[in-house]
C-alpha cells in the first residue's frame, strides 16, 4: 500500500486576520498544511503541539512581536525555517531578522507564491544582499525611519514606550509611523 508523502506544516502568525485566512487558503491550495495564530503567544503553542518545519511571522503583533517568537521558535525547533513579514520594512528589521535566524523577510503585500519562493532563497544570499544594503549610506529621513522601527521593535511594537525612549511626543511618532518609509 502507498501512502502519499506528507505535507509540510507551516505556521502563519499574523494579527491581520484578513490577509492570514487569505493566505492560509491559497498556500492549502497549493497543499501546504496550514496552522493560523493571531498572536505570538497563540504561536507558541501550535508550534509546540503541531512542531511545523515553516514559520510566516508578521514582525509587529499584539504581544509577542515576530521576533520574539522566532527567537523562542528556533530554541525550541532549531530547524525550523521561518520568513518574516512586515508592512513597516526597513532594513535594521531585516538585518536582526536574518540574524536572528530568518532566512528570509519580506514586506506586506505578499502572496502565497511569494511566501512559498522566500523559503527556496539560500539564507546565506539573503544575508550577503542584507549585508551589502546595510553598508550603503542612507539619507536623513531613512536612517531616522530605521532609527525609530529599531527602537519601536525593541520595546514590542509599545509606541508610548518607544516615543519615552525616543524622547519625543507619542502623537508625533504615530504620525512618523503611519507615513511609508523613504527608499533611500
Amino acid at each position: 500500500m502507498h501512502t502519499a508523502p506528507a505535507q509540510p506544516v507551516l505556521l502563519l502568525a499574523d494579527d491581520d486576520a484578513t490577509l492570514r485566512e487569505r493566505l492560509a487558503t491559497a498556500l492549502r491550495h497549493r497543499s501546504v498544511s496550514v496552522l493560523t495564530a493571531g498572536r505570538g503567544e497563540e504561536a507558541m503553542e501550535l508550534a509546540r503541539a503541531h512542531r511545523p518545519e515553516r514559520a510566516v511571522l508578521d514582525l509587529k503583533m499584539p504581544g509577542l512581536s515576530g521576533l520574539q517568537v522566532l527567537r523562542l521558535l528556533l530554541d525550541e525547533l532549531p530547524t525550523l525555517r521561518a520568513v518574516v513579514l512586515t508592512g513597516y520594512g526597513s532594513i535594521a528589521t531585516a538585518v536582526e531578522a536574518m540574524r536572528i535566524g530568518a532566512v528570509n523577510y519580506l514586506t506586506k503585500p505578499v502572496d502565497a507564491d511569494e511566501i512559498l519562493a522566500a523559503f527556496d532563497v539560500a539564507s546565506d544570499a539573503s544575508a550577503e544582499a542584507l549585508a551589502a544594503i546595510e553598508l550603503e549610506t542612507p539619507s536623513l529621513a531613512r536612517a531616522e525611519w530605521e532609527h525609530i522601527s529599531r527602537v519601536l521593535a525593541e520595546c514590542g511594537g509599545n509606541v508610548t514606550q518607544a516615543a519615552k525612549r525616543l524622547r519625543m511626543h507619542r502623537r508625533t511618532l504615530q504620525r512618523k509611523l503611519d507615513k511609508y518609509p523613504p527608499r533611500k
